[in-house]
């Protein structure tokens, strides 16, 4: 009695998972479904046309193995695609096994949606061809390790970012997640790793993406019901960098199939390098399970840079750019915007289009126009140095002191309270509060905070304190 199309495709799942990996055998064999069994010839029905072209790249020697044991030497494979609503009355693909040339098909003329709206990731859900995929990787050629100045701030995150770049998916840092204030760093470093890896493994699949393209992507793709091959185009890639991670806060699909992705690609080794603006404990409106992967490998943060590093940026820029400048000129801009390399990019961009426009020499009397212009409209968000000042001042202590190691109440106390403060009165994270103020880490900042909030609430001169403090930052 000839067996029938279920029992066939059963037995050859049990030579196929003896085969592939545990995870391959889930992701690629599982969602398949046997239809029929005529004439030596077994229907299966596979989710997307993206899944049947990997198939066909990865698996058919192995399949037409196992058919042929099972049918016969002259077993034939059929496939039926799951394709939009108004696709569904198209013809299935037939192909004769052991073939693995696509071009075989006894049926050319079948559509396939591709999804080419977005112009920003070149054909996202890539179809025909599978033998290479060709994926734009979305990279900044400018933003290379050999323009990423490195220094005290950075130094970890660079070493990480390196290691990464060199051996990916086969570090302890898997992920690498990346974070810091805006205007850092963190877009640079993370391309800079992409750029890297494609470098040294050139057949290796790079993509960098925004976060907020993503969440875009997936929603245009449940709207015209190609979520299928959204996950199967995320799943194929080598190394996945989500730039602002913390745009999928608050958005529970995004972050649900997001987190089947990951899943899919750490446990493969592929690499996973996420930014973000504040460490993974400090992000707001994600699924524990989510964060939980975020913590999973190495959380690096980028740090303001100190002088000698602002410098070196700004040396560097002008040197890549062919321009030369005074170094009066850089030293002014370097010691005058302190905590956002983009904005002092910016502000020597500035300087070098008021020289050109109105053909003036670049003078430090130029910088110091253009300089106090853009921190009258940009530093009304009070800066951690001021705020040290400002709490130095009450409490009669010097800066020097509260940076010290010093356990000293009273410096420990003001500490706090400077901690308190910037957290109230900056954009900074955590951690760069810490590193400012003293040399603390996010949990030491954390805890300062909370201890100065409960002393406000059970102490009344102290909570004259910070009113007064308050008062004077407000002036």
């Amino acid at each position: 009695m000839s067996k029938s199309h279920i029992e066939v495709w059963n037995s050859c799942l049990k030579v196929i998972r003896d085969n592939v990996k545990p995870i391959s055998f889930k992701t690629w064999f599982e969602p398949i479904v046997p239809l029929k069994l005529e004439n030596n010839v077994l229907t299966i029905q596979v989710p997307s046309p993206f899944f049947y072209e990997y198939i066909e790249e990865k698996y058919i020697d192995l399949l037409s193995k196992v058919l042929r044991k099972e049918i016969g030497e002259d077993a034939k494979l059929e496939y039926k695609i799951v394709v939009d609503n108004n696709l569904a009355s198209s013809k299935p693909y037939t192909i004769k096994v052991p073939t693995k040339n696509i071009s075989d098909l006894s049926n050319q003329d079948i559509p396939i949606p591709i999804n080419t709206e977005d112009k920003n990731i070149k054909n996202p859900f890539i179809l025909p061809g599978i033998k290479k995929l060709n994926v734009d990787p979305q990279l900044n050629p400018d933003y290379s390790f050999e323009n990423f100045i490195e220094g005290d701030c950075n130094r970890l995150a660079r070493s990480a970012g390196y290691a990464v770049a060199c051996n990916p998916g086969g570090t302890a840092f898997n992920p690498l997640f990346i974070y810091s204030a805006n205007g850092l760093g963190k877009s640079h470093l993370s391309q800079a790793i992409g750029i890297e890896v494609k470098k040294r493994y050139p057949d290796k699949i790079v993509l960098y993406v925004q976060a907020h393209k993503f969440v875009t992507q997936f929603m245009e793709a449940i709207r015209s019901n190609n979520s299928n091959d959204f996950v199967h185009f995320y799943q194929m890639i080598d190394v996945l960098i989500i730039d602002d991670v913390h745009d999928f806060a608050g958005k529970e699909k995004t972050q649900d199939i997001f987190f089947h992705i990951f899943n899919h690609l750490h446990q493969l080794n592929k690499q996973l390098i996420l930014t973000a603006d504040k460490a993974p404990v400090e992000l707001q409106g994600f699924e524990p399970r989510l964060l939980s992967r975020f913590k999973w490998g190495l959380a690096a943060d980028l740090q303001v840079p100190d002088y000698e590093t602002r410098l070196a940026i700004l040396k560097r820029k002008i040197y890549n750019d062919g321009i030369e400048m005074a170094d009066e000129v850089l030293e002014y801009i370097a010691s005058h915007i302190t905590t956002n390399i983009r904005e002092m990019e910016g502000a020597l961009i500035s300087i070098l289009a008021q020289s050109t426009l109105n053909k003036k020499e670049i003078t430090i009397d130029l910088a110091k126009q253009i300089i106090d212009k853009i921190v009258k409209s940009t530093r009304r968000e009070v800066s951690i140095d001021y705020i040290q000042k400002v709490v130095c001042d009450y409490f009669n202590i010097s800066v020097d002191a509260l940076k010290s190691k010093t356990r000293k109440r009273e410096i420990v106390q003001a500490r706090q309270v400077a901690m308190y403060f910037a957290k109230s009165f900056t954009k900074n994270s955590l951690a760069v509060i810490g590193s400012i103020i003293g040399g603390k880490d996010h949990a030491t900042v954390l805890h300062a905070c909370r201890t100065v909030q409960n002393l406000m609430e059970t102490d009344k001169k102290f909570k004259q304190y910070i009113d007064e403090i308050e008062k004077k930052l407000k002036m």
